[in-house]
């Protein structure tokens, strides 16, 4: 009998939580809730949830001081806020959250950024070695990215920058930690550096580099491999 994974739903608004409720239902998970920080904590030791979709403005405690201990918990967070400014979507993508989501949100996308959380959670535990999306293939111990087959030539700094989003596939990477990564310290603010790559690996990867549908800009924020649902 397979696993059935456990959705942890956080948000003090019950007909928010009953939205998610219905959606997440369909989709066969195992749903709990919880309306405020104490409550959350709680199940996080008893339920012991795979995700946690997590408002920030909780009633009793702020939404982002969680997550942290969740992460330290071993589980995945995707934020679900009505914050919509990009300096709140990047407080918490550097506190450890895997997505963020806006509100008012799409069933569909918060269901797809779930099993793009749990493919990455399913990755890092079995240590998939070679990230593969569409016709594209990223061989991490190799150090290669072919496209139908072929290898294709990347920059040693475009390398780093799809080797960097291939480690969390289909969830973003803010733009610090990409210029930390690639960069190294120092050049936190240096975004045109990443634009002027992102153009190079578009040209090599994508169909339309006009119309990037591997490589995703989350504007002010930072860049994702889509993983295609």
């Amino acid at each position: 009998m397979s696993h059935t994974v456990t959705i942890l739903v956080v948000d003090d608004e019950p007909a928010i939580r009953r939205l998610l409720h219905s959606s997440l239902a369909r989709a066969n998970y195992r749903i709990v809730e919880a309306g405020s920080a104490r409550e959350t904590l709680a199940s996080i030791h008893i339920d012991k949830p795979e995700v946690v979709l997590l408002d920030l403005g909780l009633p009793d405690r702020d939404g982002l001081e969680l997550i942290p201990i969740i992460k330290g918990a071993g589980t995945a967070v995707i934020v679900i806020s009505a914050r919509d400014a990009t300096e709140q979507k990047v407080a918490a993508l550097d506190l450890g959250a895997d997505d963020y989501v806006s509100k008012p949100f799409d069933s569909e996308e918060v269901l797809a950024r779930i099993r793009a959380t749990l493919r990455h959670r399913l990755a890092s535990e079995t240590g998939v070695p070679v990230v593969r999306i569409g016709d594209v293939e990223i061989d991490l111990p190799a150090r290669q990215v072919r496209k139908g087959g072929d290898e294709v030539h990347l920059t040693p700094k475009e390398y780093a920058f799809v080797a960097e989003l291939a480690k969390t596939a289909g969830r973003v990477v803010t733009h610090a930690q990409l210029l930390r990564s690639v960069w190294g310290p120092g050049h936190d603010s240096d975004v045109e550096y990443l634009r002027v790559a992102a153009r190079g690996i578009r040209r090599k990867l994508e169909l339309d580099p006009a119309q990037p549908r591997l490589l995703r800009n989350e504007p002010g924020v930072g860049y994702r491999l889509h993983m295609p649902s």
